[in-house]
């Protein structure tokens, strides 16, 4: 299974910001995932992939679409990139989606 967490940096936050979460967790820092930078593919990259048309209708989440097109329900965040809608709740019934198809491309274009 491939992981969006894979290439991300782990790193050391001992922002005095969280001075109280480090008191009632007895420590001194918090490591956590860096956040990641994606770049939505050029026009030049979306030509090569294959993509599915989808209209967003009632009972549609991301996880459910990877399930049926990946295989796997936990690359919902692919189908949301891809789409610029960062959750379900950004989309209306009868907005259309695109699903690209080509995953090991748009994975590669990501650097995933």
């Amino acid at each position: 299974m491939i992981s969006r967490y894979e290439s991300r940096t782990i790193g050391t936050n001992n922002d005095e910001l969280y001075d109280n979460v480090f008191r009632v967790r007895n420590v001194n820092f918090i490591r956590q995932y860096r956040s990641g930078a994606l770049r939505h593919p050029t026009a030049g990259d979306i030509s090569t992939l294959d993509l599915i048309g989808h209209t967003w209708t009632t009972g549609d989440r991301f996880y459910k679409l990877a399930q049926k097109y990946y295989g796997h329900s936990e690359l919902w965040w692919v189908i949301a990139w891809f789409n610029r809608t960062p959750t379900e709740s950004h989309l209306k019934l009868g907005d259309p989606i695109q699903i690209p198809m080509s995953l090991e491309r748009i994975l590669g274009m990501l650097n995933v």
